[in-house]
């Protein structure tokens, strides 16, 4: 079974009615292929099944919604963009007393364990305080907690050490069993809320916005409304951070920006 056109409709207009979350203006092909994918794995066969499970079924939902959203993340994940932020951005944000950066999308929260190691070695972890928003409770939690699968731990390394590390990384960590906990301190300056890209509006200024690899499963339309959000939430000379995919040359704000380093996609706002 695959969706058709009628019942995605449907779906989607259930999911916004019952619980909030408004996908109109995702990545239509992309939803899709999710959805299918779902019911694929799931077994679901039938489109009435479907949606039982997704309107009655809490547990199917929450799972339903980690599917939708996409929520795929790594520490240091491409470990030169992160080297690039060390050099050409970290020097600028510690010439402000106090540093405010927004994670948009921050899934599991492997970003922002980066960011604060970051910040930590380079002096800037205790004036500065990480906003980590998604759309998803449930990897916020996931995010809050710093317990992350400990067979991920040598891949994270190597990119850590690629990054510019100075350090032992697993100094950052204890392992216990097959999970490790990263140190309370480098999330005791984290926020972690909710916070939809979709419909909700600036909530402060920040001097570094970092939302990668999520404009990709966003419609035109969406992506519109979005890089005016992080236009309008940037002070003066602040930084935007997008994934290797994702580009602010054809948008409306493009000319309030210039490049820091065009490959790992890092911009400055201007005007």
């Amino acid at each position: 079974m695959e969706i058709t056109e009628p019942d995605f409709e449907m779906l989607l207009q259930d999911i916004l009615q019952t619980y909030g979350y408004d996908f109109k203006n995702y990545s239509r092909a992309s939803l899709k292929r999710r959805i299918n994918r779902t019911i694929a794995m799931e077994r679901i066969p039938s489109f009435a099944e479907l949606r039982y499970k997704t309107l009655r079924d809490a547990d199917f939902f929450a799972y339903f919604l980690e599917e939708l959203t996409v929520n795929v993340s790594e520490m240091f994940r491409d470990p030169y963009f992160y080297k690039s932020l060390r050099t050409h951005v970290l020097p600028v944000l510690a010439t402000h007393p106090h540093i405010r950066i927004w994670h948009a999308g921050c899934s599991t929260g492997e970003e922002v364990f980066s960011m604060a190691i970051m910040l930590q070695e380079e002096g800037l972890l205790d004036r500065s305080i990480q906003y980590a928003t998604d759309i998803n409770q449930d990897v916020l939690e996931k995010a809050r907690s710093g317990i992350f699968e400990l067979s991920t731990m040598k891949a994270y390394s190597e990119n850590y050490n690629l990054s510019g590390g100075k350090a032992n990384f697993s100094d950052y960590y204890t392992a216990r069993y097959d999970k490790v906990v990263f140190n309370k301190e480098l999330s005791k300056k984290a926020v972690f809320s909710i916070h939809n890209l979709v419909s909700d509006e600036s909530f402060n200024e920040f001097h570094l916005i970092l939302c990668r690899n999520v404009l990709i499963y966003f419609d035109k339309d969406l992506q519109k409304r979005v890089f005016k959000l992080f236009t309008d939430s940037l002070n003066p000379l602040g930084f935007l951070a997008l994934g290797s995919k994702e580009s602010l040359i054809f948008s409306e704000q493009k000319d309030q920006f210039k490049p820091v380093d065009k490959k790992e996609k890092i911009w400055m706002k201007t005007s």
